[in-house]
């Protein structure tokens, strides 16, 4: 990550958790963006933000998770951002679900502290980066 801020979606309707990560993510060195439903992260995406990261929750009203992930691919939206589900959902089915939607992790919010969730993003991203050299 030399010297260059790595870009963050966070998705969640729970707005106390956004802005609690929003902090966390900036004070980590993230240029940090966030939306409270699906339908407005899909909008930014649309609208031409390109995050290296998005970090999505599964249940939220209107399109869940799993629903945005589909048109995210229906849509070519975001091809090349690290898609990482922050979910209260920790069943294996929904794990193996994230997975085949391309999701790279799988975060269960009840047993991550935010520091813990932040080093496993940060985690995840480092692998990839280090494939992609």
């Amino acid at each position: 990550m030399e010297g260059e801020k790595k870009k963050i979606l966070i998705v969640d309707d729970d707005t106390f958790l956004i802005d609690m990560y929003a902090l966390k993510f900036s004070q980590s060195s993230f240029e940090v963006y966030t939306a409270p439903s699906a339908t407005e992260a899909l909008t930014k995406l649309k609208d031409g933000l390109s995050p290296d990261i998005i970090l999505l929750d599964i249940m939220m009203p209107e399109m869940d998770g799993f629903e945005m992930l589909e048109k995210m691919i229906a849509d070519k939206l975001a091809l090349n951002s690290i898609k990482i589900i922050l979910s209260n959902k920790g069943q294996q089915s929904d794990i193996d679900r994230g997975t085949e939607l391309g999701a790279s992790g799988y975060i269960v919010k009840a047993s991550s502290t935010p520091a813990e969730v932040i080093d496993k993003v940060m985690e995840i991203l480092n692998k990839k980066l280090a494939v992609a050299k």
